[in-house]
């Protein structure tokens, strides 16, 4: 049974992280998505808040879990017992910094092996950052992020506008 894992601050979730879900779900028995929760890293979204949305946006894969860890990923790998770390590119500047990631976990922990996916074509474009950017001038990102996702953006971009 060969176990991966998919992390990401998922701050929000894109569409292109669930064709990456999408798709390793069908080459992998299972799948944990973990949300990566840095105390040194602000974040839109809370870990809960992340984990509610990406739970019920994947609860039609049988195989997919979501969890959040605040811990090294190796580390989660480890105790989870997951041989495979899934890393989503999109570009050359990707693959060069994850290709650099790969290299440390695989220091930390020579069973791991990284596995990239490369994105659709047609979710190239998709960074949170720009998403979050978009949504905070009340831009439509409804192309980009599941509906659940565009009226949480709205949602909080509304509250923080009326303090």
């Amino acid at each position: 049974m060969t176990k991966a894992i998919f992390p990401g601050s998922f701050d929000p979730p894109t569409n292109g992280h669930l064709n990456i879900i999408e798709r390793a779900a069908r080459l992998f028995d299972e799948i944990d998505v973990v949300i990566a929760q840095n105390v040194k890293k602000t974040y839109l979204f809370s870990a809960q808040e992340r984990l509610g949305v990406l739970s019920e946006l994947t609860k039609k894969f049988k195989n997919v879990s979501v969890h959040i860890c605040e811990t090294l990923i190796v580390e989660y790998a480890k105790t989870s017992g997951a041989t495979i770390l899934l890393r989503g590119i999109r570009n050359s500047l990707d693959f060069s910094y994850e290709f650099d990631l790969s290299l440390m976990n695989r220091s930390l922990d020579d069973t791991i092996e990284t596995i990239f996916i490369p994105t659709d074509q047609r979710f190239l474009t998709l960074k949170s950052s720009a998403i979050k950017e978009l949504a905070s001038f009340c831009g439509d990102v409804s192309s980009m992020v599941p509906m659940e996702v565009a009226k949480m953006l709205s949602e909080k971009f509304k509250k923080n506008s009326t303090r």
